[in-house]
């Protein structure tokens, strides 16, 4: 993981610790920047990532909202457009879509109407897929539908420490940048450096080193993916996995690169499989690797039908570790 010289030594925090030390680091660093969302003061957030933070910036930099994300959002995009650089919180991203007007229709087109007099430099950040029994309209994947539109970036981290670097990165972007965390990691722990460091956009980590198959991801789903390399490399099959970390923009040079190694690919992504991330990165393999490919690319998805209620249905829904180990199993015809 690239880190600036800044950084020191490394301890072990959660998942959500690490994206408040990000927020924290930069509002101090930063004075024009900000957070704004629904319980993000009095009640330190809904997931308590904010926790602290109305005692250290006070209520003019930690500002709760009324439950109107089109309002704050558009509130947001007015600031950043008047130079300041806003940081907003949706309690889901399955929320955002009330607010799909500001944050789609005028957010990543702004720079370019206004002929680049006006910019848009917001982070909107908050939850993205199954968080858990939450039922099918508090469970979208937003990824695939909204990575559609141009003039935005989206990260998407699968670590703590990436989720702070990330977040940094994200707050001093000059684009607005859609930050995806899931509800299901916050209480992760993983070591993460202590002190200033980013992750740049666009740069895939090789996670797992191997030769016969390649796998890609990002965000929870990862971390299925290094349970089923496990597994694999039990009967001695062994993968390169790829976190993508950075949906827009997508770092496909090292897609290609792995998989002139290992010649298959599984992409494992928890978007539904129409219209997905994963058929975007196996369309691109597709143009820019056919030779290389000796049997035809997989995807690994979760089901096409809206986010089950019931615990058991929901995790069969998901992708897992044995959907990807009998993708990698069926490419290699073993």
């Amino acid at each position: 993981m690239p880190a600036t010289a800044a950084a020191t030594d490394t301890r072990t925090i959660t998942f959500r610790e690490a994206l408040r030390e990000a927020m924290v680091g930069e509002m101090r660093r930063d004075e024009r920047v900000f957070l704004i969302g629904e319980e993000v003061a009095q009640y330190n957030g809904a997931y308590k990532v904010s926790q602290g933070m109305l005692d250290e910036f006070g209520p003019k930099r930690i500002i709760d909202t009324p439950i109107s994300e089109s309002g704050f959002s558009g509130l947001a995009l007015g600031a950043a457009m008047c130079g300041l650089r806003p940081i907003v919180e949706f309690m889901s991203w399955s929320f955002s879509l009330v607010a799909a007007d500001q944050i789609l229709n005028n957010a990543p087109k702004m720079l370019y109407m206004s002929g680049g007099q006006w910019g848009a430099p917001v982070v909107f950040r908050g939850n993205d897929g199954a968080g858990g029994q939450l039922g099918s309209t508090h469970s979208w994947c937003v990824e695939a539908l909204y990575s559609n539109v141009p003039g935005l970036k989206m990260a998407i981290p699968s670590n703590p420490a990436d989720a702070k670097g990330l977040l940094t990165t994200a707050i001093r972007d000059d684009d607005p940048v859609f930050f995806l965390e899931s509800e299901r990691m916050l209480s992760d722990t993983g070591p993460v450096p202590e002190g200033d460091y980013t992750v740049p956009f666009g740069a895939a980590a090789l996670r797992r080193e191997g030769t016969d198959c390649t796998l890609v991801s990002f965000g929870r789903p990862v971390n299925f993916c290094l349970e089923a390399c496990d597994a694999l490399e039990a009967d001695g099959i062994t993968c390169d996995l790829l976190d993508m970390r950075t949906i827009r923009p997508l770092d496909a040079e090292s897609i290609v690169e792995s998989l002139k190694k290992t010649n298959r690919i599984v992409v494992v992504d928890q978007s539904w499989p129409f219209a997905s991330i994963a058929s975007e990165v196996i369309a691109q393999v597709c143009e820019r690797a056919f030779d290389w490919l000796d049997a035809a690319p997989r995807r690994v998805n979760t089901d096409d039908v809206p986010t089950p209620y019931a615990k058991n249905l929901e995790a069969a829904y998901l992708p897992n570790a044995d959907k990807i180990v009998a993708a990698v199993r069926s490419l290699l015809g073993r």
